[in-house]
């Protein structure tokens, strides 16, 4: 019996995006996916994420699993076929899930308050911002991608906010190019080298 497979999901949110690229990376593209109004949030959304009521929510078989990175774990633990997004080193592993739970705490929040704060508020985000944004510039380093020569798990928490730089640099009138020219590069790699970006986009 083939896998059931339903992503629950609001399409400009980079929590959704990846798992999109995780999914693309493992080669599914059989899932159905169902937009949902976080405004007026649905039964099924509800029932599936009782506790966040939040997307993205992967359905397999009939069971959820919540939160992006779990969820790309999840994937990645599962869908064995390809290369691992993860690292099989248990230390590799754990670094990883470090960088990732990095980009969840220090990306969006301040990224966020530079598009929709003002004044004092908006320049400490900016700062917060473009600090996060030089500590992954330097844990990346000469590296093609975070993990090294393949793509991984750090490389998917963090690609789908590129999409947001330029609203980042509107709103808080600088240049990512200028503070992060290796992050910069590191991005246009995936996005032009990766196919499961161009499917996720």
């Amino acid at each position: 019996m083939a896998d059931e497979l339903v992503l629950l999901n609001v399409w400009p949110s980079p929590f959704g995006m990846r798992v999109r690229i995780a999914l693309a990376e493992k080669g599914i593209h059989g899932y159905v996916t169902k937009e949902q109004d976080l405004v007026n949030k649905g039964a099924l959304l509800l029932e599936m994420n009782p506790v966040h009521k939040l997307v993205p929510v992967l359905i397999h078989n009939g069971r959820p699993v919540c939160e992006s990175l779990l969820i790309v774990q999840y994937i990645d633990e599962v869908w064995r076929n390809g290369y691992p997004l993860l690292p099989s080193d248990p230390s590799r592993r754990a670094k990883a899930r470090f960088w990732a739970d990095y980009i969840d705490k220090k990306m969006y929040g301040p990224g966020r308050q530079v598009w929709l704060a003002t004044g004092e508020a908006q320049a400490a985000a900016k700062g917060e911002l473009i600090g996060c944004l030089k500590v992954l510039e330097a844990e990346l380093g000469d590296k093609p991608y975070f993990g090294g020569d393949s793509f991984g798990f750090v490389d998917v928490a963090l690609i789908p906010f590129y999409r947001w730089f330029s609203v980042y640099e509107h709103f808080g009138n600088f240049s990512t190019v200028a503070e992060c020219p290796k992050l910069v590069s590191w991005a246009h790699r995936c996005t032009t080298e990766r196919d499961c970006f161009q499917v996720s986009s």
